[in-house]
């Protein structure tokens, strides 16, 4: 291969691996250099694994033994530091002592063990996935900003290639909001698909596992390789898993892309709201046919998760109130595990009737079209130690302002990938999200791989 390996996305690197043009040492030695190179820059990466290059060394032998396990064989993977491994610790982002969590590999971690990927390291992550800050990563765009989070780890080592792909997890934006604040492709699948065994909980009803990749045909391959029924979460829906690459590719002509029009774009930033119009004019363009519609009770929502992850959150870290561990917290992580506290029986029922609700609406619009499509977040990346934003004439919380398009997917359990759509004047990515029926990857997959073709957004590489 002629090109920088850390720029290749997996469809061209497991190829080259298969044919013996690349070795997974090769491979695995040049994301170590890199990660030498520019992640004292970034901290993306709380640890490496301490035995890469033998994982690496074991998938080419058997690769050479005409043993190649499919396109993840050989290829460097990192995990965010909320899933379990039994060859690295696990803090799921806290340094509160007393706190630990088992030595072994999720179910998840596990999977790309089978598939042969090389698990390369844990990726920083907001302390237990909760707060406005992620200490100390930055976003490889611009290194006086965030990489969003709370896999803000996960998608600063992808987009900066670190390695070829990463996984994070998704209560409410935690995969996709990265990807779109660092220019990669964020998938969070159906709930129920991935299974969360090994996943250091955040809120049961709303945790999603999924990957950060750099392209969507990788998120493609790492879907098939990490979903599939486990009873050991009882969440996860015994359901055959498709073959997702066969559809990408395929044109898009007559499919129906629906545009919330109420909700998503009422208040973004300009130049946010202008590169997802352009790119719902160029979906249109490859065939595909545009309906707008609207959702009535989108506007409720904020509330509704806001009361079910507060209350959830706060059962998790019960032992932890209880025992005063709290008080070493980050103080914002601290003061939402603490409200959590205030959401009575009946808030908590409330959140979860008009969560119903949104299910039902969501259905009925998917009866008229096949997609939904919008802008993944209303802002850009915002600057280390920004705690509000104003958009449009609202001033509000970074945390409300960038999970507000997310959130409606984990509390319906519909599938959303977010991908590249352009870049706005400093040069930061923005992000499209396309969202479909519950266990519809396929779909979501096919139209963003069709959007992806036709622009050059993913070829981009952050100047580092």
């Amino acid at each position: 291969m002629t090109a920088e390996l850390w720029t290749q996305p997996i469809e061209s690197l497991a190829p080259a691996i298969r044919a013996g043009r690349l070795s997974p040492v090769e491979l695995a030695q040049s994301c170590l250099e890199r990660i030498a190179r520019v992640d004292d820059k970034l901290k993306s990466f709380t640890c490496l694994a301490p035995d890469v290059l033998k994982q690496a060394h074991k998938a080419d032998v058997e690769i050479r033994s005409g043993n190649w396990r499919g396109p993840l064989h050989g290829i460097p993977i990192a995990v965010k530091d909320n899933y379990l491994t039994a060859d690295m610790p696990s803090t799921a982002g806290t340094s509160a002592p007393g706190i630990a969590f088992p030595l072994r590999d999720s179910a998840a971690v596990a999977r790309l063990r089978r598939a042969g990927a090389i698990v390369i390291g844990k990726t920083c992550m907001h302390e237990f996935a909760w707060g406005n800050v992620t200490p100390p990563v930055l976003n490889p765009w611009d290194l006086e900003r965030v990489p969003s989070g709370s896999s803000g780890g996960s998608g600063a080592a992808v987009a900066a290639g670190l390695c070829a792909a990463a996984l994070g997890s998704d209560t409410g934006g935690s995969i996709r909001m990265p990807a779109s604040a660092c220019g990669v492709v964020g998938l969070k699948p159906t709930f129920g698909r991935i299974s969360r065994d090994g996943i250091v909980p955040h809120s049961w009803s709303l945790d999603h596992a999924g990957p950060l990749t750099r392209t969507v045909t990788d998120a493609a391959h790492l879907l098939a390789a990490l979903a599939g029924y486990d009873p050991a979460d009882p969440a996860c829906q015994d359901r055959a898993v498709p073959d997702y690459s066969k559809g990408l590719g395929k044109p898009i002509k007559g499919l129906r892309i629906g545009v919330c029009r109420n909700y998503f774009f009422e208040r973004n930033q300009p130049e946010i709201q202008q590169a997802v119009e352009t790119a719902i004019h160029d979906l249109a363009a490859l065939g595909a046919r545009v309906v707008d519609f609207k959702l009535p009770n989108l506007d409720y929502g904020l509330a509704a998760i806001f009361a079910i992850e507060l209350a959830s959150s706060t059962a998790y870290h019960d032992q932890s109130l209880l025992a005063g561990r709290v008080q070493h917290y980050a103080p914002d992580v601290r003061t939402l595990v603490e409200m959590g506290r205030l959401v009575s029986a009946p808030d908590y029922l409330k959140a979860e009737q008009l969560r119903s609700v949104l299910m039902e609406d969501f259905r009925h619009a998917l009866e008229k079209v096949d997609v939904i499509v919008g802008p993944t977040t209303p802002i850009t990346a915002w600057k280390v130690g920004t705690w509000h934003v104003r958009v449009g004439n609202k001033k509000e919380s970074v945390l409300a302002a960038s999970w507000r398009f997310t959130f409606p997917y984990n509390l319906t359990g519909m599938p959303a990938v977010s991908i590249p759509c352009g870049f706005d004047s400093l040069g930061l990515p923005i992000g499209l999200q396309i969202a479909a029926r519950p266990f519809d990857e396929a779909v979501v997959l096919h139209v963003a791989h069709a959007y992806e073709q036709a622009h050059d957004w993913k070829d981009r590489r952050p100047p580092l």
